[in-house]
């Protein structure tokens, strides 16, 4: 019998009693990338939407005197506007390296988000930001087997918990990687080798708790052949967040969208981000300059990462990525996944899920 052979649509994606249309997440994307607009887009069709929490304040004209109030109220209105525009199911994406972190989760708690995603460090303290009777559930981002049985063990052993699936993100991701620099061409790392070491690491857990905790592909995922290729491996579903910058209802600037269709494969580079950690970006003119030493941040205005070291670093990436997102990308750059080369055009999101799709159930059908 062929793979998926009876199949005429997507498998669902089921998050402790959420159950997603079709196996796919939207990955959360900062800053101001994947807002309301995007996120509900993607919930209508079926899908997990993302709101990332990464600097969502920036436009708030009080950010200056009162960061902490500027970002708690546009979070709280994006995920109201989103819910006004679908009944579909919402997620937030909160980085534990953000300054402002405890915040952005107990805002979206108190919210009712559905699904809580955290990466960019080890959420080991997220459950004690649920309340009572909050029905949020939390996902870890991982890059490793280990990583993710630590967390189960210390969500456990302090809370009495365990996580509602992981999602695994592997090195061909956009933006920030949870790599080092020589780890991101190593086929040990590949996406393909750490999720199902992923998938091993969780099982004695949802064995001993009856619980299923399932396991997310992200990073570098573009096809729906992808798509079948992770599910075939044991996957539940996958992240996305390239493609979806390519769509009409991405919540960024024109200029940002055709930053990925203009790419071609050598300008996808790897840069030292001043957050201390390699990342995967559009090469342009502002990057050029940092190569050469012509930018330097005079102060820290935002104080976002509790990484970020300003007197040490060669830029603002907060400013950078804020000007990104408003198309002005000689003062910025855009982060982008191993294979926004391959974007060629815009779409809406309804077309590239049905593009997705027509992939996925193609190349299922006549794989043996």
């Amino acid at each position: 019998m062929k793979l998926f052979e009876s199949l005429k649509d997507f498998p669902t994606l089921n998050i402790g009693d959420l159950t997603a249309r079709i196996p796919i997440i939207q990955g959360g994307m900062g800053v101001g990338i994947s807002l309301s607009g995007l996120a509900s887009a993607v919930a209508n069709e079926g899908g997990v939407g993302v709101i990332s929490a990464a600097m969502i304040g920036n436009a708030e004209p009080d950010l200056a005197k009162d960061p902490t109030g500027a970002h708690i109220r546009a979070l709280t209105r994006e995920i109201r506007k989103a819910r006004e525009l679908t009944k579909g199911i919402l997620g937030v994406n909160v980085m534990v390296a953000l300054s402002n972190f405890a915040d952005m989760v107990t805002t979206s708690v108190r919210e009712g988000i559905d699904v809580i995603f955290c990466g960019a460090g080890l959420p080991l303290d997220l459950p004690k930001y649920l309340t009572d009777g909050a029905k949020t559930k939390l996902v870890p981002i991982v890059s490793s087997g280990r990583a993710a049985a630590v967390l189960c063990k210390k969500w456990l052993s302090r809370f009495n918990v365990l996580p509602d699936a992981f999602v695994v993100e592997g090195p061909k991701a956009g933006g920030h990687l949870g790599f080092r620099p020589e780890q991101v061409e190593d086929p040990a790392f590949a996406l393909e080798s750490i999720v199902p070491e992923v998938i091993e690491a969780v099982k004695p857990f949802e064995e001993s708790s009856g619980k299923r905790i399932p396991t997310i592909a992200a990073g570098g995922v573009y096809s729906g052949e992808d798509i079948c290729r992770f599910l075939d491996m044991g996957a539940a579903g996958v992240q996305m967040g390239t493609r979806f910058v390519a769509t009409v209802e991405c919540d960024a600037d024109e200029e940002f969208k055709q930053a990925y269709v203009r790419a071609k494969k050598e300008d996808i580079v790897i840069i030292q981000s001043p957050v201390g950690m390699p990342g995967r970006a559009v090469r342009g003119p502002f990057l050029e300059d940092v190569a050469q030493g012509h930018r330097k941040p005079k102060a820290c205005p935002y104080k976002c990462l509790v990484t970020c070291d300003y007197t040490k670093s060669p830029y603002c990436i907060a400013q950078a990525l804020v000007s990104a997102m408003k198309g002005k990308l000689k003062n910025g750059f855009a982060f982008a996944g191993a294979n926004a080369w391959r974007v060629d055009s815009i779409v809406t999101v309804r077309e590239l899920i049905g593009s997705l799709r027509d992939e996925f159930l193609r190349f299922c059908g006549r794989k043996e």
